[in-house]
């Protein structure tokens, strides 16, 4: 399974955390992120990640910002991208199993240990194909004003 993990500065040091985890779990993991502290804008990497979801190029793209707020405002204008801001494993599991969610967007500020475990229940949990789902994900992606 590839991953993409886009950050701005301020998850420079999630993300290297971050990739050493994942890289050890087996998956391929791919930086498109900032790898320096100086002030970038986030919105160019949550579209990179998105992109890169949508084309196929990546199977779970992770977005790692102050708040991945506005990470997830971004990422979401990339048609076909489900990016949930997440912020315990709850929510993780449920956007996953309910939204078929394929971006995560996460505070830099938690602890590494806490990302890890957001990321492990996101990445685990399998979406509930079930008819009440899909048709609220069509709706989702088909709606366009």
């Amino acid at each position: 399974m590839t991953i993409g993990i886009g950050n701005d500065h301020h998850g420079v040091l999630a993300k290297q955390n971050l990739t050493k985890y994942l890289t050890n779990k087996g998956y391929n993991v791919v930086n498109y992120g900032t790898d320096e502290l100086e002030n970038v804008d986030y919105c160019d990497y949550a579209f990179k990640v998105g992109e890169e979801v949508r084309d196929g190029k990546i199977d779970f793209g992770i977005l790692l910002c102050n708040t991945g707020i506005g990470m997830s405002i971004a990422c979401n204008k990339v048609r076909g991208v489900r990016c949930a801001k997440v912020a315990n494993e709850y929510e993780a599991s449920m956007t996953r199993r309910d939204n078929d969610a394929n971006v995560i967007a996460l505070s830099a500020k938690l602890g590494i240990e806490e990302i890890e475990r957001i990321i492990d229940k996101f990445l685990n949990t399998n979406y509930m194909s079930i008819e009440r789902y899909n048709r609220r994900k069509e709706k989702i992606d088909n709606y366009d004003t």
